[in-house]
């Protein structure tokens, strides 16, 4: 009964999600990007955390849309899937710096280990434009593992 209600939540945020983004739009909302985290978590709460690493991984799963994607890290900054770049997981970025010298990673893990969930600013490459743009980025943790959608502020 519980797997069916989760399966049943994720079918209604999917069905949200959807509606919200229109094929017009070029770029994600907050609130899709909050949603889209909502969603992976769903997904692996109803699956199990590997299931979820590679769908999330998947650049043409569910978890990727236009310049949105869900990224997921351990609590030491470990990137363990990426929905725009591959190349990163695996990688230790706890100490990863933006252009403007912020330890954006470092700075997400001390987010979730205080306040469990939220939101951070600095910038970062887009997948679509190519450009460091400012991004904003929504996080929540999940067990022991964070995970992240942003939006691109242009």
């Amino acid at each position: 009964m519980k797997k069916i209600l989760v399966m049943m939540a994720v079918l209604m945020m999917v069905m949200v999600f959807g509606s919200i983004a229109s094929a017009t739009e070029k770029s994600g909302t907050a609130a899709e990007a909050e949603a889209m985290v909502k969603m992976a978590i769903t997904f692996a709460k109803a699956n199990g955390n590997e299931a979820a690493l590679v769908e999330i991984s998947n650049p043409k799963g569910k978890f990727v849309d236009r310049d949105l994607y869900v990224t997921v890290y351990d609590m030491k900054g470990k990137c363990l899937a990426h929905g725009a770049n591959k190349k990163m997981i695996g990688m230790d970025l706890i100490d990863l710096k933006d252009s403007d010298g912020k330890a954006f990673i470092r700075e997400r893990v001390e987010i979730v280990k205080r306040d469990g969930k939220g939101w951070q600013e600095y910038k970062f490459s887009d997948p679509v434009t190519k450009r460091i743009e400012p991004k904003r980025a929504y996080i929540e943790r999940y067990g022991d593992v964070i995970f992240m959608c942003g939006i691109y502020k242009k």
